[in-house]
Order: C-alpha cells, then structure tokens, then sequence
C-alpha cells in the first residue's frame, strides 16, 4: 500500500461518525423546543404561568448619579423596569394627588413616597419655591433613600431645575448645567428656570442635610472636607 492510500485511510478513521454530527442539532433543538414549551404554558400541577416581562422605562429616564434616577411620570407599563432598580424612595414634583394605583405599586414594593408639589415656571405667572427644592434636595442627599426615582409630569421643566440644583451642589459649571436641562427640557427649555438655578443659594440646603448621610460622591466629600476645614478655622 502507497503512502497516500495509508494517509488517505487515517483521514477517514479520524473524522466524527455522521451520527455524532447529526446528532448535536437533534439534541440542541429537542432542548429549545423542551424551554420553549415550559414558558409558554403551565405545568398540570397547577403552578404559575411564568413569562418574560418586558422592561420598559419612563420617557426621560436616566441616571443623575450613583443611586440617583430621574424621568417622567411613571406608568404601569414601566413597573417590571422599576422593580429592577431595587428602589427605596420615588420623589415627585407634582401638585396633584398621587394616582391609587401607583400608590399600590409603592406599598407593594416597600418604597418611600416624598411629594413636593411645585408648579410649572411658566413665566412670568410662577415662580418656583426654594424651601421646597431645598426640603427635596435635602431628601436627595440622604443615601438611605437610595436608589431613588425623581419624576415630574414629563421629566423635563420641574424635574430639570431640581437636578439643576443639584449640580451646583455638585460644583458643575453653570455651562455643564445649563446643557443638561436644555438636553431634557427639549424644544421648550424656559428662562426662568435657568435663571432660578443661577441665582440658587446652595448653602440654605446644607442646613437641612445630615452630614452623617451624605452620597459618597467625591464632589460632595470635598465640600464637605472643606467646610471642615473652615470650621476648624473659627474655633482657633
């Protein structure tokens, strides 16, 4: 026998038999077909009908920092996404009652309910409140109400200027703020909102905040080492 009838020969003995290849397919769709079956109807025991929920958020969602979220409203479509969040705390800026059924959705879940009605600065008729970003910001500030959701009706005006604040608590630039809210308050950004966060005194908000609670947010520990620092200072 030839070398190339022998190398020929070992070429055949080492390939997979066609019943070891054909089989891998039959056995991957058997198993896709078995998953597929027991999510899409229930055992005869009587358990639950389990199914994929679809997790959907609210318009204008986004992170603000570590633990802190901002959005419009919440819907009931938006639940399942929120209940991924692991909230302890929603914050609202709304005047109006808060609905029944978004009140379950918080009693069900364990989760904190802050309300600050603020109307909209649709100006020249309202203006905002300071004591009540102040008393919001203060509640933002304590890391045990986070993961926490602020919402407004669209998440854009009302909820723009109160994250606003908080970026001058933040040390942001009035630029970098400014870009912010227009990015959210889309194609209707309003001046005296602007104005308002410009002219916010940041220091009333630390009279309400227990320092003990504060964010770990680097921005807020250098404050917070400098106010130290200007404590210490006046007690020499």
């Amino acid at each position: 026998m030839s070398t190339k009838e022998e190398d020929f020969i070992t070429q055949q003995e080492n390939q997979p038999s066609i019943s070891t290849v054909s089989s891998k397919p039959f056995i991957s769709s058997t198993l896709a077909s078995q998953r597929t079956h027991s999510w899409s109807t229930a055992s005869s025991s009587g358990e639950e009908h389990q199914q994929y929920e679809e997790l959907i958020p609210p318009d204008n969602f986004t992170m603000v920092s570590t633990w802190v979220y901002r959005s419009s409203f919440p819907k009931k479509k938006n639940y399942a996404f929120l209940k991924k969040l692991g909230l302890k705390s929603i914050l609202t800026l709304i005047l109006e009652e808060y609905p029944a059924q978004n009140m379950k959705f918080l009693e069900a879940n364990d989760i904190k309910f802050f309300q600050f009605g603020i109307a909209g600065n649709k100006e020249p008729f309202v203006q905002i409140p300071e004591d009540k970003i102040c008393a919001a910001l203060a509640v933002i500030l304590d890391r045990r109400n986070h993961p926490i959701l602020i919402h407004c009706n669209k998440g854009k005006h009302r909820t723009g200027c109160l994250i606003g604040c908080l970026r001058k608590l933040q040390r942001w630039t009035h630029t970098s703020i400014f870009d912010e809210y227009r990015r959210f308050s889309h194609p209707k950004s309003r001046s005296m909102d602007q104005q308002f966060i410009e002219l916010f005194d940041v220091s009333q908000v630390w009279k309400l905040v227990d320092k003990r609670y504060v964010p770990n947010w680097e921005v807020l520990v250098m404050k917070r080492h400098h106010q130290a620092i200007c404590f210490a200072s006046q007690d020499i």
